[in-house]
């Protein structure tokens, strides 16, 4: 199905909401935009509350920024939920849930969001993990003003992370087969050589990524730039600096390690990328992984979120210096979150908190949006499709045409008062065990529908997930709280099937 879709944003508030125009006027049209995106990143800084988590830099950019506490992305996998992103479209929404696909197969006259800036008269470019490169899928090309610069996600230092041999994850991210893949030794799931920060692909990134802002600052078409760090993902190979941050013995380790009471077998997740890497055992569905590799994988994420927090302040402080700090829109968005042990979970792929709930910082000068409140944050629920409109709108962009589904919302109204918005639910997704697991979070609740796309709602099993007492999913309660269940299922029956897998 085919959806046309024109976003009329800055014309459709003069017209409709004249009254918050007035108030809210968006002025000096053209600001930049810097989008930065963290692979893998859950909630686990300390401008989120964790108390572990040494991020001096993202703390310093959330105290500029609007930060929202119920950001969620829409699937728990990189490449549709950078999909998600690029398009303003919901997974159900497109068909495209797992790795292999060009979106433009389906859609081949999209309009990315740096498209639309492009059509719009900017300079876009990327650099770093932007679209996910691997397992099958390619950059977008046509979204980009110039070709994407590229670097690696898998990276290894220590000749014995590796054996001397290309590794199978290194392979999938160099788009080799599936099957040469397997064919492979595994790499070390962490190291932590005496290495410069530019020894690793992300501290390259953020040095491309100032010198292409000492050329774009000097130019007059406004610019956007998407810059894509790839820690903290695996494997966690990160300067010993910043390994050295932590002390092993003091770090939060995972007080549920089983799976949810009475949840589907297919809905919970154990191996999958985990045991990719060595020396990650096969683990069972009663076991939890030995105590010395949960602390060192613990200790490798957050070494890895304190190696990235300082890329991202070395570019944050090349902006400034440079003056575009006053003129450009700057957007942290993490792309999925992050099981850490939780219920026996490590990595993404379900329809559980850790997994979905993600950081989302969203910083607008002065000059571009009156009101800004910066520093503050909002409960206003945000989807990783919003940050496609909010863009737009705060740019004050002219009518682009939209071809392919469009689910985004915009998050300016919540960015000059928290208070403000009508949503009071996200929307994610995720196929599991031949099923497509639909799913809505609400303050205090999630729910879960599994059913097999296009069978009737008779037929699907439910999940319910009450959020008062833990984040951690402990037991699944649908079956006693029907009234609960059924409110929460007409939220749900509101937006379309899931359409078919690609």
């Amino acid at each position: 199905m085919e959806y046309r879709i024109l976003l009329k944003i800055s014309c459709w508030i003069l017209v409709f909401l004249p009254g918050y125009m007035q108030s809210q006027e968006l002025v000096k049209p053209g600001p930049n935009v810097l989008l930065i995106l963290v692979d893998d990143l859950r909630p686990a800084l300390g401008c989120y509350g964790d108390g572990t988590a040494i991020s001096p830099n993202i703390n310093a950019l959330a105290s500029e920024s609007m930060r929202f506490d119920r950001g969620y992305a829409n699937q728990s996998v990189c490449a549709p939920s950078r999909i998600n992103l690029m398009l303003g479209s919901r997974s159900t929404s497109t068909g495209i849930y797992g790795f292999g696909k060009d979106f433009r197969d389906y859609y081949p006259d999209a309009v990315t969001l740096p498209e639309y800036f492009k059509k719009s008269g900017y300079h876009s470019e990327s650099m770093g993990k932007v679209f996910h490169i691997g397992h099958g899928t390619y950059n977008d090309g046509q979204s980009w003003s110039v070709p994407h610069h590229s670097d690696k996600v898998i990276e290894y230092k220590n000749p014995e992370s590796t054996g001397g041999e290309l590794t199978r994850e290194e392979a999938l991210f160099n788009n080799e087969s599936w099957e040469f893949a397997r064919s492979l030794p595994k790499g070390a799931a962490w190291e932590s050589p005496d290495v410069d920060d530019e020894d690793y692909a992300d501290g390259r990134t953020a040095e491309y990524a100032i010198g292409r802002l000492r050329v774009l600052g000097k130019k007059d078409k406004p610019f956007f730039m998407a810059v894509g760090f790839a820690r903290p993902h695996l494997p966690f190979s990160v300067p010993k600096k910043y390994w050295d941050l932590y002390d092993a013995d003091h770090l939060p380790m995972p007080a549920f390690e089983k799976p949810p009471e009475g949840a589907p077998g297919y809905a919970v997740k154990r191996d999958g990328e985990i045991v990719q890497y060595k020396p990650i055992p096969q683990s069972s569905d009663s076991d939890p992984f030995p105590e010395e590799i949960k602390r060192n994988l613990i200790h490798g994420y957050y070494a890895g979120i304190s190696y990235v927090d300082v890329q991202i302040g070395k570019v944050m402080k090349e902006l400034e210096r440079l003056g575009l700090d006053e003129n450009t829109i700057v957007v942290l968005w993490g792309d999925h979150g992050f099981h850490l042990g939780e219920m026996g979970i490590w990595t993404k792929h379900v329809n559980y908190e850790a997994a979905n709930r993600i950081p989302l910082l969203i910083k607008v000068p002065e000059a571009i949006l009156k009101d800004f409140k910066a520093g503050e944050n909002t409960d206003q629920f945000a989807e990783t499709v919003d940050i496609y409109p909010t863009l737009t709108e705060l740019a004050g962009l002219e009518e682009v045409d939209i071809t392919q589904p469009f689910d985004g919302k915009s998050l300016v109204p919540a960015l000059v008062n928290p208070l403000d918005g009508d949503r009071d639910h996200a929307y994610h997704c995720y196929p599991r065990g031949g099923r497509m697991g639909r799913a809505i979070r609400t303050e205090r609740y999630r729910l879960v529908e599994w059913k097999k796309i296009g069978e009737a709602s008779e037929t699907a099993e439910m999940e319910l997930y009450d959020y008062k007492d833990s984040e951690v999913e402990k037991r699944n309660i649908s079956d006693e709280n029907p009234e609960v269940v059924a409110r929460l299922r007409a939220i749900l029956n509101q937006y379309p099937e899931a359409l078919t897998g690609r």
